[in-house]
C-alpha cells in the first residue's frame, strides 16, 4: 500500500482587505497585538441628528478610531465603516477624524512622532447632517495640511465604496495614497454625474467604464495615487509600512499648483480619454509614448 502523502498544498487564499470591516481593516495594519479602540461602541458616541429624521444610529457612528504602533511607532488610524450610511460623513464621525489627527499634531509639535492613517470608504458628507458634516470635512483638511508638515500622512482607499464628495480631496491632501484596483476616487460619484449632467455624459452602470475614469489603476497612473495593490491584508499592510518609511515628501501634491494648472491646460474635454489623461497627468508615459513613437 501507497502510504505516502503529497506535501505539495495549494497555495494559500488572500485574505481581502476589502471585506474587513473598519475595526479589523485598523487592527491588520497594526503591530500584531497593539490595536487599542478610542471611543468604541461602548462609548456611544452616537449622531443626535439621526434619530430625529428617522435612521437607526450605529454606537460608534461608523468611524473606528485605533491608537497602536506601526514598526514599533506609534500610529493612529481612523477607519470609516461604509457598512453604516455609506460611510458618509456625519458631525461625530468626522469630529472623531478631525480630533484624532488634532491630538497626533499636538504630539508631533512636542517631539512625539505619531504615524496617521486614514482608511477611506465614504460618499462624502452625510447629506442628513448637510453643513455640519461639510464643516467637519474641513477641519479634517486643515489638520492633515498641519499634521503633514511633521510626518507623512497616508490615505488608503480599498473598497467598493471608494472616495467621493469632500473627503476625496482630503486623500488628496494625504502625503501619501494607497489604493486598490477595486477603489475609486473622485470628487463626484458616477450616479452623481448621471443624474445631474444626463446619461450621454455618463453611464453610472457601465461599470468598465467608470473604473476607467476613476478606478485605482487609473488614478494611480495618472500620477494621482501612489501606489496601486492588490486586494490582500498582507500587501496593503506592506504599502502603509513603506509609505512611512518614505518620510515626508519634498513637495506634496496639492503645493504644486503650477503643475497641475498646466496640465489642466492640456486637456481638451472633446477628446479626453482614460489614456490621454494618463499621459497629460504623468509624465513617466508621456516619455514612454514619446520612446515608442520614436
Amino acid at each position: 500500500m501507497n502510504t505516502s502523502v503529497s506535501t505539495h498544498c495549494a497555495p494559500l487564499l488572500r485574505d481581502s482587505f476589502i471585506e474587513l470591516p473598519a475595526r479589523e481593516r485598523a487592527r491588520s495594519l497594526l503591530d500584531a497585538g497593539s490595536f487599542r479602540e478610542l471611543l468604541g461602541p461602548f462609548d456611544r458616541i452616537e449622531s443626535p441628528w439621526l434619530p430625529l429624521q428617522g435612521v437607526v444610529c450605529q454606537a460608534d457612528d461608523g468611524c473606528v478610531i485605533a491608537r497602536g504602533t506601526i514598526d514599533g511607532e506609534p500610529a493612529v488610524i481612523a477607519a470609516i465603516e461604509s457598512a453604516f450610511q455609506g460611510g458618509s460623513i456625519g458631525e461625530v464621525s468626522g469630529s472623531k477624524i478631525a480630533a484624532t489627527l488634532e491630538m497626533a499634531l499636538r504630539d508631533c509639535e512636542r517631539g512625539k512622532l505619531v504615524r496617521p492613517v486614514v482608511l477611506f470608504e465614504t460618499g462624502g458628507v452625510r447629506l442628513q447632517e448637510a453643513n455640519l458634516g461639510l464643516a467637519v470635512i474641513a477641519e479634517i483638511q486643515a489638520a492633515i495640511v498641519a499634521l503633514r508638515r511633521h510626518v507623512p500622512v497616508v490615505g488608503v482607499i480599498a473598497g467598493m465604496v471608494g472616495c467621493f464628495g469632500g473627503m476625496s480631496l482630503a486623500a488628496a491632501l494625504c502625503s501619501y495614497l494607497i489604493v486598490t484596483k477595486q477603489g475609486r476616487l473622485g470628487m463626484n460619484g458616477p450616479e452623481v454625474i448621471e443624474q445631474e449632467a444626463g446619461i450621454d455624459e455618463l453611464d453610472a452602470s457601465d461599470r468598465r467604464r467608470v473604473w476607467q475614469l476613476i478606478g485605482g489603476e487609473q488614478r494611480t497612473a495618472s500620477a494621482l495615487a501612489d501606489q496601486l495593490v492588490d486586494d490582500d491584508a498582507d500587501a496593503l499592510r506592506a504599502a502603509v509600512h513603506a509609505a512611512f518609511k518614505q518620510g515626508v515628501p519634498a513637495a506634496h501634491r496639492s503645493e504644486q499648483v503650477d503643475v497641475f494648472l498646466n496640465r489642466l491646460a492640456q486637456i481638451d474635454p472633446a477628446s479626453v480619454t482614460p489614456q490621454s489623461m494618463r499621459g497629460v497627468y504623468n509624465p513617466r508615459v508621456q516619455h514612454v509614448a514619446r520612446k515608442e513613437q520614436a
